[in-house]
């Protein structure tokens, strides 16, 4: 059985923009900050560039789509990341620490063990000699 079944609609259509309103409204709720004002607002700088991210991306919820999908997950994987690092970085204690772990874990997971390889160019446009009948 394999781990890898996040697929590039999977990803587009569940994960990039409900994950972006929760970097943006997460830290609110959950009264992020108490470690220092950078600890409630990463979240949310992120969460806005993460709303902008899949708008130019080319997968199907992309509006411009000048950014390839495998960018985009570099990108994901560079903010888990930076999720993994802020809390040493910034001196973030507690909860605020706690929240960046836990999404750069998702983050990493998601986008690196559990992201399903692309199909090649080819297979999609029915140039495959495997396929092709």
């Amino acid at each position: 059985m394999s781990f890898r079944f996040i697929t590039k609609s999977m990803h587009a259509y569940l994960i990039d923009y409900p994950v972006a309103v929760v970097l943006i409204a997460a830290p609110f709720l959950l009264k992020l900050g108490q470690s220092g004002p950078i600890a409630l607002w990463l979240s949310v700088l992120v969460g806005v560039a993460a709303l902008l991210l899949p708008i130019l991306t080319d997968h199907p919820t992309g509006l411009v789509r000048i950014i390839p999908y495998w960018l985009h997950l570099w990108v994901d994987r560079a903010v888990g990341v930076l999720f993994v690092i802020a809390p040493f970085a910034f001196r973030f204690a507690g909860l605020d620490a706690w929240y960046y772990w836990v999404l750069a874990a998702a983050v990493l997971l998601t986008t690196s063990v559990f992201n399903a390889p692309e199909e090649p160019v080819a297979r999609r446009l029915g140039l495959d000699r495997r396929t092709a009948g």
